[in-house]
């Protein structure tokens, strides 16, 4: 879900209809005025990781369209869950684009490490798991901290070298001149990968990647009323970051089942239940089918086709909310097709006995099966 409601383009300050390149450029702009270590503002970082956020979405083509399209609701239902901004490791980013030491502090930590690779992966439920909610396994093949060197990739016994083309920094620092004055572009070192340390004994396990492939089995949690396409986020479960990084994030995509029983809209569950026409005339006790399992529905007598009985609150939880959807249960009336000699007779001999007032005329009827959809 959105962590902010306000609007994505007002928040980055561009139109609608910009290209790509000028929403990096406004990103680019605001990063360097809010960010927590260059500005004393209020609320600085409040607004960093909204602006952060509506980058996010307005710089992937399926989520902006889906943004222009339906919203903020929209990003919503299509289970987009805005990633978590680590601050502190967005140092080597931007001074990419404005210099070494624009973020002081965040700086002088040293090297920032990198964050792990995110995964995707995919399960299947059935629509009473996603009434009821349910953990369910889901497998998937991750990279993970070497256990031989610990994820350095430095074979154990062996200790790597400091790198004289930066010094021990990782960084390299190139001066050119303009017309402007001088300008400092810093970059990883070309000679130790940005490490600072040359391995000369790289793990023999893992190859010196700090990092070998593992199958897992993660334990998800599904929540109650969850919809089908939505995506479940789990921090740190990703693959293992290199050098000691934090590991990326899981997204699990959930798909849940069409149910031959029910059809849901948002939180209701719509179902029908079938009468012969001697049952709607007399009345009926019917026993139908609910999420929770089956149940006993009381029908009066002269119920007609196309009229709609609600079971309330047994439909579908809010998700993240309070409260259930209703069951309603449309009624549908069975009328024969073949008859036998007697059959006929006997249905003759009613309909001479009926009179005007036998049957009832529903003006309503139609307004009742329209119902059955809303």
């Amino acid at each position: 879900m959105a962590a902010t409601n306000r609007d994505y383009y007002e928040l980055l300050g561009v139109a609608r209809d910009c290209d790509e390149a000028t929403i990096k450029k406004a990103f680019r702009k605001l990063a360097r005025q809010l960010h927590p270590d260059v500005s004393d503002e209020p609320e600085t970082e409040i607004r960093f990781r909204e602006v952060s956020e509506a980058y996010e979405v307005l710089s992937n083509a399926e989520t902006r369209a889906l943004y222009d399209r339906y919203g903020h609701q929209g990003l919503r239902s299509g289970g987009f869950t805005p990633s978590h901004v680590d601050i502190s490791g967005l140092g080597d980013l931007f001074s990419a684009f404005f210099g070494d030491d624009i973020f002081g502090a965040a700086m002088r930590g040293g090297r920032s490490r990198q964050r792990g690779a995110d995964i995707a992966a995919e399960v299947e439920i059935e629509l009473v798991d996603a009434a009821r909610g349910v953990t369910v396994p889901v497998p998937f093949d991750a990279a993970v901290a070497c256990t031989t060197c610990g994820g350095d990739g430095v074979e154990p016994g062996t200790e790597p070298i400091r790198c004289d083309r930066c010094e021990g920094s990782g960084r390299v620092h190139q001066v050119s001149r303009g017309i402007f004055g001088e300008f400092v572009r810093a970059q990883a070192c070309p000679v130790c990968g940005g490490r600072g340390q040359i391995v000369e004994h790289p793990c023999k396990e893992c190859d010196g990647a700090g990092r070998v492939i593992e199958s897992r089995t993660l334990q998800v949690e599904v929540p109650e009323g969850i919809h089908d396409g939505q995506r479940i986020r789990v921090t740190g479960e990703g693959h293992a970051a290199p050098r000691g990084g934090s590991a990326g994030d899981a997204y699990v995509l959930v798909r849940v089942r069409p149910d031959p029983r029910f059809v849901r809209e948002g939180n209701d569950i719509y179902s029908q239940v079938d009468l012969t026409i001697v049952q709607a005339s007399v009345g009926a006790t019917m026993t139908v089918e609910t999420l929770e399992g089956p149940t006993e529905l009381e029908l009066p007598p002269g119920v007609q086709p196309g009229e709609v009985r609600v079971l309330r609150g047994r439909g579908m939880p809010v998700l993240q909310g309070f409260g259930r959807g209703d069951h309603r249960v449309l009624v549908n009336v069975s009328v024969p097709r073949r008859l036998t000699d007697a059959q006929r007779r006997l249905l003759e001999e009613f309909e001479l006995a009926s009179d005007e007032h036998t049957y009832r005329h529903d003006d309503g009827f139609f307004e009742k099966l329209k119902s059955a959809f809303r």
